[in-house]
């Protein structure tokens, strides 16, 4: 599949992150197993930075903090020598078709809301990153909810170039990308809302191309009454090795 028209995703500068929680990084870090030492790549680190301080601050892991604009990462960079933590943190603006060239292995890979890369290429992309046993933990849009209108479906096949996923269909990806599908999670319809809000409200004034499509994603929001049977995810797989046996059946039988 060739990379969906409009990649990266659109996403206001300074507007929260679907998955940017300190709850939801700590979440990831569990399972990801991450401790003092380790390697943990932030991809779309965003003007805050949060992630990557709170990795390293609390697990004191060596996080590389990467966005694509300097507006984002400057800001970070600030934060960072201001918080003392530049012994622990590198922050890199990155392109996104140059991610690649970061010299892994990393223990981890954190997405926290930005969505860069069709699904198969990101897969592509994070899994050399990885060292054995290492974990990726990425947002993307995904369908939930009984019922996804048409025209809802139509825009985001349009907007991803492929048709969208259930978030167990992720998992499936993941699999297929080379990954142990481990975990998946979406916002709920009250956080979703709360997050376009957000977005909306961190919008440059006037029209532009870059935030067009955005708008469309935020009317068709609200056409459905804040539930249009779409999501972001928020989906975790550990890289697997040629060869691996699958892991013990859980039911004993």
């Amino acid at each position: 599949m060739s990379p969906a028209e409009h990649f990266p995703l659109y996403h206001p500068p300074g507007a929260q992150r679907a998955f940017g929680t300190d709850d939801a990084t700590r979440r990831f870090a569990k399972v990801a197993q991450l401790e003092p030492g380790s390697r943990v790549l932030v991809l779309g680190c965003g003007p805050e930075g949060g992630a990557a301080v709170l990795l390293a601050q609390e697990l004191k892991c060596s996080v590389v903090a990467v966005d694509t604009e300097e507006a984002l990462v400057s800001p970070v960079r600030e934060r960072v020598r201001s918080q003392g933590l530049s012994d622990r943190i590198e922050v890199r603006r990155v392109a996104p078709d140059a991610l690649g060239m970061l010299d892994g292995p990393f223990h981890g890979i954190l997405v926290p809301g930005r969505v860069q890369y069709p699904l198969d290429v990101a897969l592509r992309v994070f899994r050399p990153l990885l060292g054995k046993r290492g974990r990726v933990g990425f947002t993307f849009p995904a369908r939930v909810g009984r019922f996804t209108p048409k025209p809802v479906l139509d825009f985001w096949e349009k907007r991803l170039g492929a048709p969208l996923l259930l978030p167990r269909e992720l998992l499936q990806a993941l699999e297929t990308g080379g990954f142990e599908p481990e975990s998946v999670e979406s916002l709920h319809d009250t956080e979703l809302d709360a997050l376009y809000k957000d977005m909306e409200a961190h919008l440059p004034e006037g029209a532009s191309p870059e935030s067009a499509a955005f708008r469309e994603e935020l009317a068709l929001h609200r056409e459905h009454n804040q539930r249009p049977g779409v999501s972001y995810a928020f989906a975790v797989g550990r890289r697997k090795e040629p060869g691996e046996k699958p892991p013990a059946s859980r039911d004993r039988g």
